[in-house]
């Protein structure tokens, strides 16, 4: 499982279940952990940390400690639910290379990645 480090778990896991379409685990009551799963299993926790600083990428200082690349098929659906849930954009300019970057609400940036066709048209 990989865990997010947020002073909002509860509002986090809600942010990440709305927009990958899973679930809250019912069974996390507390406010200081809360998981969100997926079919077959798939997870993401939520911790609580009070002074975690925002990172500030790609502008240095406060450096990612990790980033979830998401595969979408398109990016109009997924980035329009992303940003109307609290994200915020990061950099949109790297479709060419088949991605674009976010910052969830509690900053930790995130990619919608779309498969680039190779030159030779695979991929």
């Amino acid at each position: 499982m990989v865990v997010l480090d947020t002073p909002d778990p509860r509002g986090l896991a809600a942010f990440y279940a709305e927009l990958l379409g899973w679930r809250l685990d019912p069974d996390d009551t507390s406010d200081d952990w809360v998981t969100v799963r997926g079919d077959g299993g798939t997870a993401l926790g939520f911790q609580r940390a009070e002074e975690l600083p925002r990172p500030t990428w790609p502008a240095g200082g406060v450096h990612q400690q990790l980033h979830l690349d998401l595969d979408v098929d398109d990016y109009a659906e997924p980035e329009a639910r992303a940003l109307a849930l609290g994200a915020t954009v990061l950099d949109a300019g790297r479709d060419h290379l088949g991605f674009r970057v976010y910052a969830d609400p509690s900053g930790h940036p995130f990619c919608l990645c779309r498969q680039v066709p190779r030159e030779d048209g695979t991929g």
